[in-house]
């Protein structure tokens, strides 16, 4: 069967969703996005787009578009309480690595640029995937509505409470961080915020990156108890409280910050999986290994995921063969980083004032090499090449 006769089923209309739509139509090959909300606007803050996400934009030739609506971010530093760098990351020998540069974007802006490039009657809204299942060769969908559609290819792109998922791998459900988060966008007009910091304090974590259109995004982590109903109800005026101490300009940002832009969540991913392809059926960005936040690269790894797999349907025999290949070339890097993720955000939760001090006293010694360690074997190697050999 030619590739550009088959019809690919994308449930959800997240990043990784969209990405894969917009690929994909560049094959000649039909796809249809199927989203469970009513109206995709991109709900959230900002993120990172790292180098290795922008080259897996450059792929797709969406880089250059892409890169006018992010901030550039020349830096990133980890703090501690009194604002004392920790880690200061050679962002620029990345950089130079991939040609590519860092930036931060607001996610509505990321999701309504990718929604330009679709077709709106490649979208399909208010439908969400229950379940699956196989009619000979063919795949059929089912959502919530009663409806149903068929297609050759499903790319599961929904996110990590995907039901799909959990029917092919009634195991993986969401795991619990450990730590709860609150986010928000404000106006940068009176900080005048120039670098991107993540600062690690006894009472949390907070982070701040400058985005275009003169705004801040920012985040806060605290250690928890899953769903916590009093901390689901707090204030900016109880964050304000809790991070008093912390370094400026924080206790800023928190005034300047309404209670109505704050967004709140539980931090969750999943166990690392064995298997992401399943015959004509693929897992794709948060649906096949959600990631904690904390080395910002579940956004970048859910579009090296297009990439590849983009890559792979170029030149493979059938679908079947061209999932296979993508598992083989993306499994060992996701699963690296989910679990470097969840290793950092355990240590950078740390309440113990012993702890903490020993930890920020061996970070500040520790020469940069050690310190850049795991961000070198995340961002050194070319995604595009790990187990390249396109047989089909």
């Amino acid at each position: 069967m030619n590739l550009t006769d088959s019809t690919f089923i994308i449930v959800g209309g997240g990043i990784a969703g969209l990405c894969a739509a917009i690929g994909l139509r560049q094959l000649g090959i039909e796809a249809h996005v199927y989203e469970s909300v009513p109206e995709l606007k991109g709900i959230g803050a900002g993120f990172g787009l790292a180098a290795n996400a922008m080259q897996a934009l450059d792929h797709l030739g969406l880089k250059d578009e892409i890169s006018q609506i992010g901030h550039y971010l020349g830096s990133y530093n980890v703090l501690d309480q009194k604002g004392n760098i920790l880690v200061e990351p050679n962002t620029k020998t990345i950089s130079q690595k991939y040609k590519q540069d860092n930036f931060a974007i607001h996610r509505a802006d990321l999701h309504g640029f990718l929604l330009s490039k679709i077709p709106d009657s490649q979208i399909h809204l208010g439908k969400r995937a229950l379940s699956f299942e196989r009619l000979g060769e063919k795949i059929r969908v089912h959502f919530a509505d009663g409806s149903q559609v068929m297609g050759n290819a499903l790319l599961v792109a929904d996110g990590v409470h995907s039901l799909i998922r959990q029917q092919l791998l009634p195991t993986s459900i969401p795991r619990y961080s450990g730590y709860t988060c609150w986010r928000a966008t404000i106006d940068n007009s009176s900080i005048q915020l120039k670098k991107s910091t993540e600062t690690w304090g006894a009472k949390g974590r907070f982070g701040m990156t400058p985005l275009v259109g003169n705004r801040i995004y920012w985040y806060a982590c605290i250690n928890s108890v899953q769903q916590n109903q009093h901390l689901k109800n707090w204030t900016t005026a109880d964050l304000l409280d809790n991070f008093k101490d912390y370094h400026a300009p924080i206790p800023t940002i928190l005034l300047e910050t309404k209670d109505t832009e704050l967004i709140w969540n539980d931090i969750i991913d999943i166990v690392p999986l064995r298997q992401l392809a399943f015959d004509n059926i693929l897992l794709l960005g948060d649906a096949g290994h959600a990631t904690t936040p904390n080395l910002g690269q579940g956004a970048c790894q859910a579009i090296e995921d297009v990439a590849v797999l983009l890559d792979e349907l170029k030149t493979a025999s059938s679908i079947q063969k061209a999932f296979s290949r993508f598992e083989t070339r993306r499994l060992d890097r996701v699963n690296y980083i989910s679990n470097t993720s969840w290793q950092i955000g355990k240590i950078a939760q740390w309440e113990n004032p012993l702890l903490i001090g020993m930890r920020n006293f061996f970070m500040k010694i520790m020469p940069n090499e050690l310190k850049q360690q795991q961000l070198n074997k995340l961002l050194s190697v070319d995604f595009m090449q790990i187990n390249s050999n396109h047989e089909s």
